[in-house]
């Protein structure tokens, strides 16, 4: 449309992955069967402990949650940008832009407290286990869920609300495999400077308070697994401990680069990178490292396929 003699664009194209013509087949099929891997493994994952009472306790049911919402990063990301590989026009119109960054949002945002309240039951469990079934009952994990998903939803639908303030009239391309908030403030005629700030703010503050619990929680464990000065207990710490240091450091140091220093000069690839990470890669990985290092897991999985 016209205003001022100015066009208002109100579709983007994703330009996608930086990638050569003859990779265009391998790359559509090694992120085909990372998606494929992921919806099976985080999906089977929670049909798992839905079948198995005896995984019916707080903290399956938070590993369930996390796996759920990996399913819905994944799916929220990467069908579009599958299509993208072999599509003539690369366009997405500015709803089916919103409506995907909301719902990207609403994961990631939901998998910050998650992991965080996954550490907090790890440090009663370890740290106070005789008040454990006192402490983490029925009720707290059913509000710390909830309250979980209400902050993604309330975070994402404030983020969202403030793009509709803005004017897309500079460009229309979106260097980027998916709709994010950055490349959208990038070509916007609008000083995107309150929505940078608002970004800045609550992301930070999430990604900070989490983080901290995190570290709190996991260090209580560690000191208290340390104690006991065995080689067992050396062995439960790492066990327990540095395959989730290793997650969490990936989905936080990502996160850290994107959104809480939007003003950085990291350049665009490295921008996608990043996002490769927290919205492909993470998914994926999370499975493998809290559930099948998981004995109680295993078994159940041996259970069901009655090996």
């Amino acid at each position: 449309m016209e205003k001022d003699n100015t066009t208002v664009f109100t579709d983007f194209v994703l330009t996608g992955l930086s990638y050569r013509q003859e990779w265009q087949i391998p790359l559509f099929l090694v992120f085909l069967v990372i998606y494929l891997i992921t919806i099976v493994g985080n999906l089977g994952l929670i049909v798992l402990i839905w079948n198995d009472s005896q995984l019916h306790i707080p903290m399956y049911l938070f590993l369930g949650s996390l796996a759920f919402v990996d399913a819905s990063m994944s799916s929220a990301v990467t069908p579009k940008m599958l299509v993208n590989f072999f599509a003539k026009s690369k366009m997405i119109t500015f709803s089916e832009c919103m409506i995907q960054f909301f719902f990207f949002a609403v994961s990631g945002t939901t998998e910050c407290f998650l992991l965080a309240i996954m550490a907090y039951d790890r440090y009663v469990a370890i740290c106070n286990p005789l008040l454990y079934p006192a402490i983490m009952t029925n009720r707290l994990c059913t509000w710390l869920l909830v309250s979980s998903f209400v902050g993604g939803f309330i975070n994402s639908a404030f983020h969202v609300v403030l793009l509709f303030r803005l004017t897309f009239c500079n460009s229309n391309i979106l260097h980027h495999f998916y709709c994010d908030i950055m490349p959208l403030y990038k070509i916007s005629c609008t000083d995107p400077s309150i929505n940078i700030l608002m970004v800045f703010i609550l992301s930070g503050l999430i990604q900070v308070f989490t983080i901290m619990v995190v570290l709190i929680s996991y260090s209580f464990v560690l000191f208290t697994i340390l104690k006991k000065k065995s080689s067992e207990g050396i062995r439960k710490a790492i066990s327990t401990c540095g395959a989730h240091f290793l997650s969490v450091s990936l989905y936080y140091g990502s996160l850290l680069f994107m959104y809480v220093s939007p003003g950085s000069a990291q350049s665009e690839d490295q921008d996608m990178m990043d996002s490769l990470f927290y919205t492909i890669i993470i998914p994926l990985l999370n499975p493998i490292i809290y559930s099948m290092r998981n004995k109680k897991v295993i078994d159940s999985l041996a259970k069901m396929l009655n090996v």
